[in-house]
């Protein structure tokens, strides 16, 4: 083992400048102490910058396009359904309770994602060592695990694995994760694990995910939540009182800690559906801040002929699509088109600023790859959400999934981790380069660096 041992935290949702501005009113007094030690930067998000979309990226160090989760609802081809992950409780109703809460638990793991993505739990384990996780959501290892609820069957995970209390490898005693979500109780929850796993030094690299803060924001919005944030810090803040303190936890671990995605302010709604009144066969899967746009049996307008009808469309910034091989980026009337240059770097045709967003070509470039995504793919203007299947919406609050630079920059720590975390997709290398352990061929393509 090259390197001692890590802990990779993921506070899902954490803005770069909630973060900052959290340390300067001094109610994230473990966040700031780990920056005055360790090193800060911003890095980007995957397209679209949702939660599953997100965090299956952080688990296998690849872009949509091989680790195949496409967005929170998507048309599963093969089967002809829609999977929804569970945008919002109308959403799971008009999906079936039942089928989304297989999944959103289990089917994410063990039927979608993608064969060829390599998980850093499996990475690390197939190398001897023991990872654990706590309600991470891409949690795809070697060891089987039984749940607490017999309908959802065997999920395969780390040797340590705790997922809302739904999969618990070990008993730790701690309180029942969804006892009061407002109040804070899964983070609770996952504090409580964490505290009896650095106790015991039970893990060689645990992934320790903290969701509370993303519902918060959510709900107040992407710039008020500094209770909810507190909250987070003081899950931080349990790994280093289970060690004896700050010190001698980071003696033990190296740390990252990083977000999986940021978030903007809602303050309008737009139904995507609409845009598409009248034409057969198709499928339209929205939720937050990005759509997609499925042509099923019978639709006879091609990808090019419903962006077309987009145009005008004062809700929607750009949509994407594929042309043979190249990307075509349509906004207003405009389109930009753009591949990967063997050589380095891109081949553009077209106003490049059509375009808009940090490392933007690479994103939906990738996210139109993925072999789940629709023939369109929608992005609204900023401040505007997409409505979902049940109709619901964060209107007032804060929401995320496009490729604008508020919802796709996310703050990263690094303490005693060499490798430079520019992106999300960065994490799991360089997890696996501090233990010695090889990234996977997809890790390391000319493709992914173009």
């Amino acid at each position: 083992m090259a390197g001692r041992k890590l802990i990779l935290a993921v506070v899902d949702g954490l803005t770069p400048a909630m973060l900052e501005a959290g340390v300067r009113r001094g109610v994230t007094p473990t966040l700031a102490a780990l920056l005055e030690v360790g090193r800060y930067r911003r890095a980007v998000s995957v397209f679209p910058s949702l939660t599953p979309v997100c965090l299956s990226s952080l688990a296998t160090g690849a872009f949509p396009d091989v680790h195949e989760i496409p967005h929170l609802v998507w048309y599963r081809r093969a089967e002809r359904r829609l999977v929804e992950y569970g945008s919002s409780f109308g959403a799971v109703r008009a999906a079936g309770v039942t089928r989304t809460l297989r999944d959103t638990l289990v089917g994410m793991n063990a039927e979608h994602l993608g064969k060829r993505a390599v998980t850093l739990f499996e990475a690390l384990e197939d190398a001897g060592l023991v990872t654990a996780t706590v309600n991470f959501t891409a949690y795809r290892g070697r060891i089987a695990h039984r749940s607490s609820l017999p309908f959802l069957g065997p999920a395969r995970g780390p040797r340590r694995f705790f997922f809302y209390n739904l999969f618990e490898s070990d008993a730790t005693g701690a309180p029942l994760s969804w006892r009061n979500r407002a109040g804070g109780s899964i983070d609770a929850y996952a504090a409580a694990v964490g505290r009896w796993l650095v106790t015991r030094d039970g893990f060689d690299a645990l992934v320790y995910y903290l969701s509370d803060y993303d519902y918060a924001s959510h709900l107040q919005g992407p710039d008020t939540a500094f209770d909810v944030l507190a909250r987070c810090d003081a899950a931080l803040a349990a790994l280093a009182d289970a060690a004896g303190g700050l010190d001698e936890l980071l003696d033990r671990y190296a740390l990252v800690v990083l977000a999986d995605h940021g978030q903007s302010r809602v303050r309008s709604v737009a139904r995507l559906e609409e845009r598409f009144a009248g034409v057969d066969g198709l499928l339209v899967a929205a939720s937050n801040r990005a759509g997609q746009v499925y042509r099923l049996d019978g639709c006879r307008l091609d990808a090019a002929a419903l962006a077309h009808r987009l145009d005008g469309a004062p809700e929607i910034e750009v949509s994407l699509r594929r042309e043979g091989h190249e990307a075509v980026a349509r906004r207003a009337g405009e389109e930009l088109r753009f591949a990967p240059d063997p050589a380095g770097g891109w081949m553009l045709s077209g106003d490049a600023s059509l375009l808009q967003g940090p490392d933007a070509l690479r994103r939906a470039w990738a996210a139109l790859a993925n072999p789940n995504a629709g023939e369109l793919l929608v992005v609204p203007v900023e401040g505007v959400e997409l409505a979902d299947l049940g109709g619901r919406h964060h209107l007032g609050g804060g929401s995320h999934g496009s490729l604008c630079a508020a919802d796709s920059e996310v703050p990263v720590v690094t303490v005693g981790v060499e490798a430079e975390i520019a992106s999300i997709v960065d994490a799991t290398p360089a997890v696996l380069a501090h233990f010695g352990v090889a990234a996977p061929p997809y890790a390391r393509s000319l493709e992914r660096a173009a």
